[in-house]
């Protein structure tokens, strides 16, 4: 039996990309067995800044690099979400009991052309953009909260 309380959240880091149309970045996991879509996100490394980490997963998964993108807004605080009781002790070696994430809202510059999911170590099958209204339904049941706590977060510079 592994003790929940006792685990500690991975710190992470992550992007709202947003183009012209206000529709915001999704990719389909490439290792979700169901329809698992989300925005880019990752861990933040031992010393990085989280805003640099937020960048870095953004190139690392879609291939976007920082001068095609303008930040807008950082979240007012970190946000969290607990693993399922089926995935503790499956992910991440078994080292946490879910994630602490520091968000940040960026407005894409660049042309659907300079998107990439063919990265080096790819995480998205495929990609699309979303109605930022209908991200709680896209993405896995146990990350909604996540989803609608990101949504509030940024409201004010997204059409809800």
């Amino acid at each position: 039996m592994i003790d929940r309380e006792a685990l500690p959240y991975r710190p992470c880091a992550g992007v709202m990309l947003l183009n012209a149309d206000g529709r915001v970045f999704v990719g389909q996991r490439i290792d979700a067995r169901i329809g698992a879509w989300q925005m880019p996100q990752g861990g933040i490394d031992k010393g990085e800044e989280a805003e640099d980490a937020a960048f870095r997963e953004l190139e690392e998964e879609t291939g976007v690099t920082r001068d095609k993108t303008a930040l807008v807004a950082r979240a007012s605080r970190e946000l969290f979400y607990d693993l399922p009781d089926e995935l503790l002790g499956k992910i991440w070696k078994g080292k946490y009991r879910g994630q602490r994430q520091h968000w940040f809202l960026a407005r894409f510059t660049g042309e659907d052309k300079d998107i990439d999911i063919a990265t080096a170590h790819p995480e998205f099958s495929s990609w699309q953009w979303a109605d930022p209204a209908h991200l709680p339904e896209l993405i896995i049941a146990f990350k909604r909260t996540l989803y609608e706590d990101i949504l509030a977060e940024f409201a004010e510079h997204l059409d809800l």
